[in-house]
């Protein structure tokens, strides 16, 4: 796997309905070596030109082939217009923990667009790594990424860290952070050098409205939106009912 990719590229389906997109596809999928190219039946001779052996042509609609794509990939890039794969993708969506990143480019290859799963499902990263290949504009609308700040289900993604939370956890915590709420942030465990890769890398200081702290007893947990806790160690019992909803945890791996 690309150390900039967040899957292997064999897991990447890369879509085109039209004879110039499915010429763009081909760029693609040199870019991302693995990856497969799907298009109309119509097309067969276009497609095998612009991505030889790595090919695959479907007959019907497009459409009766997303489910399919959403199942069998990780990654979906459509070179499709973004209204046409919001109508596709519709009945498929199940949720945001689950849903593979989808990402769609213009046929002129100007903007390529995460649209679905940006953050868990990778959609952001691969946006980035493609925009790169085709000297195009990646158009990134999460909040956390337009603004440069922390994502708080991202972080410490590149060094392996798990994370333990809910979804409202989650919500209520990234809320906060995106809001300038105060949040605490409290490493007992991992690697120091997470900002500097974080989301694809972050080359300004950290957040104002995160607070560091290396023990989180030290922490008044009224004063802050949100504590996010960096450690081995299992919650602590008194801890619990105060962190009930607004605290998330994340694992780095233990050394052996």
């Amino acid at each position: 796997m690309s150390p900039h990719l967040p899957f292997p590229a064999e897991r990447i389906a890369v879509v085109s309905i039209t004879r110039h997109g499915i010429a763009l596809a081909g760029h693609v999928v040199a870019a991302l070596p693995g990856a497969r190219l799907f298009a109309p039946e119509k097309f067969a001779a276009e497609a095998e030109a612009a991505a030889p052996g790595a090919s695959t042509c479907y007959a019907g609609k497009t459409a009766d082939q997303i489910p399919i794509l959403l199942s069998n990939f990780d990654g979906i890039v459509a070179i499709v217009s973004l209204g046409a794969m919001v109508r596709l993708l519709a009945p498929h969506l199940g949720k945001k923990e689950s849903d593979p990143g989808v990402v769609v480019i213009d046929e002129a290859g100007r903007f390529v667009i995460p649209m679905l799963s940006g953050h868990l499902g990778g959609a952001n990263a691969l946006a980035g790594v493609i925009a790169g290949a085709l000297d195009a504009t990646a158009v990134l609308t999460t909040a956390s990424d337009a603004r440069q700040t922390l994502a708080v289900d991202l972080l410490g993604r590149e060094l392996g860290w798990a994370f333990e939370a809910s979804h409202d956890e989650i919500v209520r915590a990234s809320a906060a952070m995106v809001n300038d709420e105060p949040v605490a942030l409290v490493q007992e465990a991992g690697s120091p050098d997470w900002w500097r890769r974080h989301a694809n890398g972050r080359s300004g200081p950290l957040p104002a409205n995160l607070h560091p702290f290396s023990r989180l007893e030290d922490v008044d947990i009224a004063r802050f939106g949100a504590v996010l806790w960096i450690s081995h160690r299992p919650l602590p019992p008194e801890l619990a009912n105060r962190l009930a909803g607004k605290c998330v945890i994340y694992r780095p791996p233990v050394a052996a």
